[in-house]
């Protein structure tokens, strides 16, 4: 593991050549990529770290969209705003992120997984746009972390009773009475913030609505799966007690999917339009792991990737609209079809993506959640058909409401778009689309 961790560790000593670390983070993610194990099998690669399939998973998406997130951010070096500082906090959570996607130990997971939360809170405070970033960061701070509180005690009891807190020696509890069910909330309430599920995502739109281009690719790309991949590990240990609420969890997240959809049709803010169709992605994500089949887990890892990679690429889309109008409304950056013409073909590609229409994996994605959802009842296909209309609907209403109509006349003409950002779109775009041809490289089957 240490030939993953050691690299990002010394570009931390090269913070101020942008360039290097452009050209190195790439470099890193190529050989993540080829470092790809072809087995379920858990490897143990020392310091209490390792890697199955589903981490591995997760780290090259984080370090990919790492790369991206320093293409995208040119901005930050053209301005001179405390650049070196700025590659350093993002490096921090990368290293973060991966030893959080690697760790064999409970408690070292907890640890890294808390720790992410410190460089985005910074992100957000340091190069956001607006004085309401500090609400922003507040809500964040607080909702994360008041609920993480109780999963902190819930793994010292689990520690202090099973003398062991390595995710592969955890057994699962036979009992289900009423103190495991309490201690299955403590354990699991974390991870549903994160996720955000339902109720509990009013800090999402908040906090990408206030937060950089970077701040908003990592936390759509990387930190909502951070909730996905918590509920795979930690769900192991609660079988008998989660069979029991999994019809809470499922009613929740169906209507709260399509309530979520049904606002996503009345923003005008194009960040958080798009940040509340995460909320409604994450949703049927929580939906198949919760159902305990083989094919919700499978559907809910591809929909994690596909998810990370499609609005990480909106979040982009958006940010050069705002690099170029000023504005995040959608009621002055219409009619950008005449404006920047040769955007309007990522912006119909990663729309279409958005709300799953072939190839891309968010389809895969959703039809096997869909049959897990089925499978378990029939009466979820009543929430299914309302979700998957409306997020038809949504992802079309930002398309047609930003490329069509007469543009803002206070505008004047720019550039359409640089060679980086193409390059950008497609690196989110290409994968987004292709990795269809090979679903063994992503369900992990």
């Amino acid at each position: 593991m240490l030939k993953f961790l050691l690299p990002v560790i010394v570009l931390m000593k090269f913070k101020n050549d942008w360039s290097m670390i452009q050209m190195s983070l790439g470099l890193i993610s190529y050989l993540v990529g080829i470092n790809c194990f072809h087995n379920m099998y858990m490897y143990s690669l020392g310091f209490s770290l390792g890697m199955d399939y589903i981490s591995f998973i997760m780290i090259y998406l984080s370090v990919w969209i790492m790369y991206m997130i320093f293409i995208a951010s040119n901005k930050v070096k053209e301005m001179n705003k405390f650049y070196s500082m700025f590659v350093l906090v993002n490096l921090f959570l990368l290293l973060s992120l991966m030893i959080t996607f690697s760790s064999l130990n409970y408690l070292l997971f907890y640890i890294s997984f808390e720790m992410s939360l410190i460089p985005t809170l910074i992100l957000i405070l340091g190069w956001g746009y607006q004085p309401e970033r500090i609400q922003a960061g507040v809500y964040m701070l607080f909702y994360t972390l008041t609920l993480s509180l109780p999963l902190l005690g819930s793994l010292l009891y689990l520690s202090y009773s099973e003398c062991s807190l390595v995710i592969l020696l955890m057994k699962p509890f036979v009992s289900d009475n009423y103190g495991y069910m309490i201690w299955y909330f403590f354990s699991i309430m974390a991870f549903l913030v994160k996720l955000p599920m339902y109720m509990f995502h009013l800090w999402l739109p908040k906090a990408h609505v206030e937060a950089p281009v970077a701040g908003s690719m990592i936390l759509a790309g990387v930190l909502l799966k951070l909730g996905g991949y918590g509920l795979i590990r930690i769900l192991i240990v609660f079988q008998k007690v989660s069979m029991k609420f999994s019809w809470l969890w499922v009613s929740i997240s169906l209507l709260g999917g399509v309530i979520i959809s049904l606002v996503c049709l009345r923003q005008v803010d194009m960040k958080s339009l798009i940040a509340y169709s995460s909320v409604v992605h994450m949703s049927l994500v929580l939906c198949g792991l919760i159902v305990f089949s083989w094919w919700g887990l499978m559907g809910s890892v591809v929909v994690m990737v596909g998810h990370g990679l499609c609005s990480s690429g909106l979040f982009c889309l958006a940010n050069m609209v705002y690099e170029r109008v000023g504005s995040r409304s959608l009621l002055i950056s219409k009619g950008l079809l005449s404006f920047m013409p040769s955007m309007g073909l990522w912006w119909f590609l990663l729309s279409v993506s958005n709300m799953a229409a072939p190839p891309s994996l968010n389809l895969l994605g959703e039809i096997n959640l869909i049959i897990s959802l089925i499978s378990w009842s029939k009466l979820s296909l009543l929430g299914l058909a309302f979700l998957s209309f409306f997020s038809a609907s949504y992802s079309l209403y930002m398309y047609s409401l930003s490329q069509h109509g007469v543009f803002f006349t206070g505008l004047y003409s720019c550039s359409s778009g640089k060679v980086r950002e193409y390059l950008v779109l497609f690196l989110h775009w290409f994968p987004l689309n292709m990795l269809i041809l090979n679903v063994n490289l992503v369900s992990g089957v």
